[in-house]
Parts: structure tokens; C-alpha cells; sequence
């Protein structure tokens, strides 16, 4: 296949997405397929081999057969880019437009999963505008979770603009440093629970969870973004040190949570498990995605490589968008 790969973009996340990108490409080569290097710069053009790309509406992208959009956070990651590849009318690795902007802002998804009777941590979304009209109310909700919280950005991954509040610290000032990211923040009960993390593949009637990894940090309170990105900070567990019956429940939640989203292609579904009881954290459409990234580790120790892993995907994008255009809408 000729594979376009996406990679930069608008988001905090940019340089995340670079390393992704350049993993993804090599996997790509190293199954036999010829790639194109897309940059998105930082300021939303769309560069190929030194020159800005011009796009027309059902043109493709440089005839690839399938794009990657490897894109992490908002502009790449939460419908925005997907609705750009529906309309150049080319297949694309991951979920659509609709699926990509839930499970980018979390209250939302939350909400979602809540109303199908999911386990979940308690958690309250707030508005920048509702929150400084009426502060007194929105810290009062906020109170009611207890202590200690994590203070999240809506719409942004990689632990970008989260903080963890305990006694003595100022909740105002973690508010205030998240919607300075996001004017909408979510607030979040902390879990007692072990981090397990879970990846799924396939289309969104067929997704095949992997085998459940335990995220063990080393210095860290909290899997922060230095504890994500820099060397030694975290350890992956395969399989995680779960009793059977939690492992069989995380599978089962993340396959039934990929299918609720409307997830395409693939996810990593985030919990927390206390014993045999386990709570679903978050979907990640597009996690991180270099050979040692979550996603792509736990697939490796269920038995397929990177250059496999990279490979079936872009097969299942060619399979979805092939399912699709049999339908007039």
C-alpha cells in the first residue's frame, strides 16, 4: 500500500505526535509499504517534501491508498482532521469524525459510558463561563468528590494541564491552570485502584482486546506527563499482576466501552482495578504510538509485532471505508 502518515499538528501535543509518526513510518516500511511523510506544522499548514499541500475535495492525499493520521489532541485527534480525510474521500486509520470528538472530551464520553451503566470514578465537567458566573456552586459540586482529585483539560492527552489536589492545596488554582489549556475541565475522584491499560483493535463491530498491561511508576505520585515521557519514570507490567477475573472483566468493559464509542481501528481503554472490581477510566482514539508506546507493547506481547500491528491497520481502514461507501446517506 501507498500510506500518506500524518504527524505534528496544532496541539501541545505536537512533538508526541512527531515521534509517533516517525515509529509509525518505519513500522510501515519495515512491513513492505511505501509511506509518505505528511508535516502538519504548528501553525495548521500541511507540508510534503518542502512544499505546502493543496487539497480538493475528493482528491485523495498524493494517491495514497490510506492515510495514518498518527495526531495526538485537538486538530488531529478529535474529529477535526477525520472530517477533512471523509471529505478528501481517502481511507484512514482510526475512528471517524463523530467517535474521534467523544472520546476527545472526556465529560462527554463519561456521560456517555455513565448513561450505559459503566463503572466509573465520580467526576464533575465544568464550563469556564458557568464556573467563574457561579464559583461558589461549582466548587461546592466539586467538594461533594472529596479529596484527593485530579483536575483535568477536557480535550487534551498526554497529562498535559492535569493536577492532583490533596489537603492544603488550592483547588481554585488547579482549575484555573486547566481551563488556562481548555475551557472545559473535568474534575475526577482519585482511584485507590492499579492503573491497568488495555488495547483494542479492529472495526467498530469486531474489536479483539489485548492482553491487559499495569502501569508501575518509579518516583512518581501520579502518572504525570514526565512520569509518561521520560526515561525509567514508568514500567509496563504484561501481564498486569490482576486476579483472572479482573482481567477477563477489563477486556470485556474495553471491547463493550469500543463499541459505545463507535471506536474504529483501534483505542487503548484506560482503568483502575481494586481486586476484582474494575473501573473504566478512558478511551484514547489515537494514543501514543511508537514502538514503545502502550498500545503497541501490549499488542507485541499478545503476538504481533509493530510492523504487523501497523500494517492491519491500515488494512482495517481500507475495510472500513470500503463498508461505508455502500450506503447513500
Amino acid at each position: 500500500m501507498r500510506v500518506a502518515v500524518l504527524a505534528g499538528g496544532r496541539s501541545s501535543e505536537h512533538d508526541v505526535s512527531l515521534a509517533s509518526g516517525e515509529s509509525v513510518r518505519d513500522g510501515l516500511a519495515q512491513a513492505g509499504h511505501e509511506v509518505l511523510h505528511v508535516l502538519l506544522e504548528r501553525d495548521g499548514r500541511w507540508m510534503f517534501d518542502g512544499s505546502e499541500l493543496e487539497l480538493r475535495a475528493a482528491g485523495g492525499l498524493l494517491g495514497a491508498d490510506v492515510v495514518f493520521p498518527v495526531l495526538h489532541g485537538p486538530f488531529g485527534e478529535d474529529g477535526t482532521v477525520q472530517g477533512m480525510l471523509e471529505l478528501l474521500d481517502v481511507p484512514y486509520v482510526g475512528s471517524g469524525v463523530l467517535a474521534s470528538a467523544l472520546c476527545m472530551d472526556k465529560i462527554l464520553a463519561k456521560d456517555v459510558m455513565a448513561a450505559a451503566g459503566m463503572p466509573q470514578v465520580r467526576y464533575v465537567g465544568l464550563d469556564e463561563h458557568i464556573f467563574h458566573a457561579d464559583r461558589n456552586a461549582a466548587l461546592d459540586a466539586v467538594g461533594e468528590l472529596g479529596l484527593p482529585v485530579f483536575v483535568k483539560p477536557a480535550r487534551l492527552g498526554s497529562s498535559v494541564g492535569i493536577a492532583k489536589v490533596d489537603e492544603g492545596q488550592s483547588i481554585d488554582a488547579a482549575l484555573e491552570r486547566a481551563f488556562a489549556h481548555d475551557p472545559r475541565v473535568i474534575v475526577e475522584a482519585a482511584s485507590v485502584g492499579l492503573e491497568v491499560e488495555c488495547s483494542v483493535l479492529g472495526l467498530s463491530d469486531s474489536g479483539q482486546a489485548s492482553e491487559p498491561g499495569q502501569i508501575v511508576l518509579h518516583g512518581a505520585d501520579w502518572y504525570d506527563y514526565e512520569a509518561k515521557y521520560q526515561p525509567g519514570g514508568m514500567e509496563l507490567r504484561v501481564p498486569a499482576e490482576i486476579s483472572g477475573a479482573a482481567r477477563t472483566r477489563v477486556q470485556e468493559i474495553a471491547v463493550r466501552a469500543f463499541r459505545l464509542a463507535g471506536c474504529s481501528g483501534l483505542a487503548r481503554i484506560d482503568f483502575f482495578v481494586e481486586g476484582d472490581d474494575v473501573v473504566l477510566n478512558e478511551l484514547n482514539t489515537m494514543p501514543g504510538f511508537t514502538a514503545t508506546s502502550v498500545y503497541a507493547k501490549l499488542w507485541e506481547a499478545s503476538g504481533m509485532a509493530y510492523p504487523e500491528l501497523v500494517s492491519r491497520l491500515c488494512a482495517l481502514a481500507v475495510e472500513r471505508h470500503e463498508q461505508e461507501r455502500r450506503h447513500r446517506y
